[in-house]
């Protein structure tokens, strides 16, 4: 994992409140004590601005936003795994996971896992 990534999550890490993380001095430590809902609707605003970033980029040529966009979304998504225990290593063994499937066959497999938990 990059140590961008890990010194990140462990920043967001400490920011939980039961590691000692303040609502009032932390946006992170703010967003954790809103709890999952605000978390999830930030995750969901970033998401659109990327969305609407990468739109803007296909016209105008200029990607600088979109990076930018898409840096806010990879943050809060690095929030909300930490909301729910995990991390980015959690993420990147997924990744690894799937190396060398093609994408059809990876998505053929969770539609057959899917199937198989809901007959159970």
């Amino acid at each position: 994992m990059s140590d961008t990534l890990h010194n990140l999550a462990q920043i967001i890490e400490s920011r939980k409140l039961a590691n000692g993380g303040d609502a009032e001095k932390s946006y992170v430590a703010k967003l954790f004590a809103k709890g999952d809902d605000a978390i999830l609707k930030k995750i969901g605003e970033e998401a659109t601005e990327t969305v609407l970033a990468a739109k803007d980029a296909r016209v105008s040529g200029d990607t600088a936003k979109l990076v930018y966009e898409c840096a806010d979304l990879w943050f809060h998504s690095l929030v909300m795994l930490a909301q729910f225990d995990l991390s980015p290593q959690d993420v990147l063994q997924e990744l690894a996971r799937r190396e060398g499937l093609s994408g059809l066959e990876e998505f053929a497999s969770r539609k057959q896992n899917t199937s198989k938990e809901e007959l159970q």
